[in-house]
């Protein structure tokens, strides 16, 4: 399988990219930011309602509320 920076296309001072399966908004372009390195490579993001994989990781979604 081929990795997503040999696919996506090079764009010239590109901090990051990401393939996403949701619109992004820009809270969740702030919140990427803090996450992603400046180094012009793609990322894989896709959302679901518990969680998130980000890359091939997956992160699971918390409600704060009911953390003990």
């Amino acid at each position: 399988m081929k990795d997503i920076n040999d696919i996506m296309p090079k764009v010239p001072n590109m901090r990051w990219g990401a393939l996403m399966n949701k619109a992004p908004t820009s809270d969740k372009v702030k919140e990427m930011n803090k996450i992603f390195p400046d180094n012009g490579k793609w990322h894989t993001v896709f959302e679901e309602q518990d969680q998130i994989t980000i890359d091939g990781k997956e992160i699971r979604k918390k409600d704060p509320n009911k953390w003990t």
